[in-house]
Formats: C-alpha cells, sequence, structure tokens
C-alpha cells in the first residue's frame, strides 16, 4: 500500500513509518504549513491508498492565549487543507485515520465510542471541532475513522519520557489526590491498531485508541514504584500543577475512564492491555 503521513516526524508518527515500511508498504511524509497550496497536496495524494493525519502542537503545555490559538491552528488549518485537497483528488485515499483525543469526554462519567457525556472545557470543544472537520472527508470513495488516542506510552519518547526519570531517582509519586483515571495504550498496540483499522473497512467513524483497563493515577503510580523498585514518596500537589501548566493542567489532573468497546467488539487483540504489562516491557527495554 501507499500510505501518507502528515505529522510523521513525531513520537507516534516516526513509529507508525518505521511499522509500515517494514512490513513493505510505500510511506511518504506529507508536510503542510499555513499557505500551502492545495494543489500541491492534491498531487501527492493522488493515488495513495491511506492519509494518516497526526498533525497538530503538543498538547501538554502551558495554555496561554497565544499556546490555545496554535493549538487549535495546527489542528484545524491542517484539516481543512487536507479536506480541500481529498475533495479535489480523482482518486483520493480510500480511507483517512484522524488523530483525535479522548480528552473530548467529561471527568464525570464512564466513556465508550457511544458516549456523548462531552466535556465543557478548551480540550473538548477542539477535540470537537477536529473531528468535525475531519468527517467532512467521509464519502462513497474515502471513509474517515477519529482515533480518539488515550495517554500513549512506550520506551523512549512521549509522556513516559517525562514520568521515568524522577521515578528512577526515587523521586515519583501520585498527582492531584491520584484518583482521576488514565486512559492510555501502549505505542505498539497504537501502531497495531491503525493497520486494524486500515484492514476493516466496515469500521468508521469514532474509534477509542485507549487499552481496555484504564487504571487510577495512583495505581499507576504504584505499579511503576513496584516494578521500577523505587519509593514513590514524592506526590505533586494539584495546585503545584496548576501553578505551572495553569489551565492546561486539566490534562494530568481530569479524570478519564475511557473504554475500546469498537476495537474490541471487532477482534482486534491488545499485547498490552494492562498498565502493569505494559510498563514491564518498558522496563525491559530500558534495561
Amino acid at each position: 500500500m501507499k500510505i501518507a503521513i502528515c505529522g510523521m516526524s513525531g513520537f507516534v508518527g516516526s513509529a507508525l513509518k518505521s511499522f509500515y515500511e517494514k512490513r513493505g508498504d510505500e510511506v511518504i511524509a506529507l508536510s503542510i504549513r499555513s499557505g500551502s497550496s492545495v494543489e500541491n497536496i492534491v498531487q501527492k495524494l493522488e493515488g495513495i491508498d491511506v492519509l494518516i493525519n497526526l498533525a497538530g502542537a503538543n498538547i501538554l503545555g502551558r495554555w496561554s492565549e497565544t499556546y490555545k490559538a496554535l493549538l487549535r491552528q495546527s489542528r484545524l488549518e491542517t484539516t481543512d487543507i487536507l479536506i480541500k485537497a481529498l475533495s479535489s483528488c480523482e482518486n483520493p485515499p480510500h480511507t483517512l485515520l484522524n488523530a483525535s483525543a479522548v480528552g473530548v469526554y467529561d471527568a464525570d462519567h464512564q466513556h465508550d465510542e457511544f458516549s456523548t457525556h462531552y466535556g465543557d472545557d478548551f480540550l473538548s470543544r477542539l477535540v470537537q471541532d477536529w473531528e468535525r472537520a475531519a468527517f467532512r472527508a467521509q464519502s462513497e470513495l474515502t471513509r474517515v475513522c477519529a482515533m480518539r488516542f488515550g495517554v500513549v506510552y512506550a520506551n523512549g519518547g512521549g509522556a513516559m519520557a517525562k514520568m521515568l526519570p524522577p521515578f528512577k531517582m526515587g523521586l515519583g509519586g501520585k498527582m492531584g489526590d491520584g484518583f482521576q483515571m488514565i486512559s492510555w495504550i501502549h505505542l505498539d498496540d497504537l501502531v497495531r491498531a491503525t493497520a486494524f483499522l486500515i484492514d476493516h473497512h466496515e469500521i468508521k467513524g469514532v474509534v477509542n485508541l485507549t487499552s481496555p483497563e484504564p487504571i487510577s493515577n495512583l495505581e499507576q503510580t504504584k505499579a511503576m514504584g513496584r516494578i521500577l523498585n523505587r519509593p514513590t514518596f514524592f506526590d505533586l500537589p494539584a495546585w503545584v500543577v496548576k501553578l505551572v501548566f495553569g489551565e492546561g493542567s486539566i490534562v494530568m489532573l481530569d479524570s478519564k475512564e475511557v473504554y475500546p468497546r469498537v476495537l474490541q467488539e471487532n477482534g482486534f487483540e491488545f499485547r498490552y492491555p494492562t498498565f502493569d504489562s505494559a510498563m514491564e516491557e518498558i522496563a525491559h527495554v530500558q534495561g
């Protein structure tokens, strides 16, 4: 297959590139900047089988008004250009896998893909707008899946790259009260799930890319301490997180209990269904 990836230089994008090239697919990097020509994008997309859109500034940061504008622009403008290009293709990709996030859901309910309990905050509204833009590409020629990512864990990057060093130094601890649920996925399962979605043409719409077993921050902290054989006494109070990240602290402090109903009902098998299994692999790779 020919697969175009927008946002290939990032943590997830580089893993997708490696996976698909190893299995013999042709992978093309698609770079879109403000002012990119739709015509040029059309030329690159003609004859492509699958388009994977991961473009967007890192959600983890202090959300100043300027940064919030960047978060929106980097997702919505890019997606808008892609949709315009797709609509102009004579032979558009048969599948668009568009990144999304479990941040769309509220903190008060359990969620699967059929949940309509959305949050009332900047992140939830951003995700809803982003998905709305992506679904404009749905047609008889192109199906669209909005992949709602949980927190992505793996060795060598992403959230774990920030979490591991303090834990290894014995400075780990729970964040806030620790009761917030974390919906997460191992990078290996995320990559395999994208291939599963490509192969299962009957799946379209929203798909949660999360492990089947979300975990509380407190239980995650205990598991990391146990597997790494380190103490976990250095708790990070909620007020400190809010002081550092401001409004963006909801990414770390809000509860998200999300389940991958669509993947499971269609037969996807997780290699790392539990946090312990994922952490054991990551710790082993770390050595």
